[in-house]
């Protein structure tokens, strides 16, 4: 009984941790909806996500805590990279066409796979849920 228990428990947490939209939520999501490069993108993703709950399990958390230079560095540049990307969001928005799923040029598979490997990566908050 306490396998189902224990899966249960995992599972929930997994969920409660995918569910919430981030950063990379939105990203797969908009690049679902203008359907470019969805397979890759979602791949990438889903096996990021998947080594990082292994990562977590195994327990990397402990050994980032340990290693305060690198939690800064990371958090650092995750805010960077968020703050770069919250701002051309912002530009997009101020334009009138700017929220429509179409508008805008199609981007490339290497820079939509560096962009999904940087919502993921270079998030914090990944590394507070590992």
């Amino acid at each position: 009984m306490s396998y189902v228990s224990a899966f249960l428990n995992g599972f929930l947490v997994s969920a409660a941790l995918i569910i919430a939209i981030g950063a990379q939520n939105a990203f797969v999501l908009r690049q679902g909806l203008r359907r470019e490069h969805v397979g890759p993108i979602v791949a990438l993703c889903a096996s990021a996500d998947a080594i990082l709950i292994g990562a977590g399990v195994a327990g990397l958390g402990a050994m980032i805590g340990a290693a305060r230079m690198f939690t800064s560095a990371l958090t650092v540049a995750g805010a960077a990279f968020l703050t770069w990307y919250g701002v051309i969001a912002l530009l997009r928005s101020a334009r009138p066409s700017a929220l429509a799923v179409d508008g805008g040029g199609a981007i490339s598979l290497p820079a939509a796979l560096a962009s999904a490997a940087g919502f993921t990566l270079l998030n914090p908050h990944v590394y507070l849920d590992t």
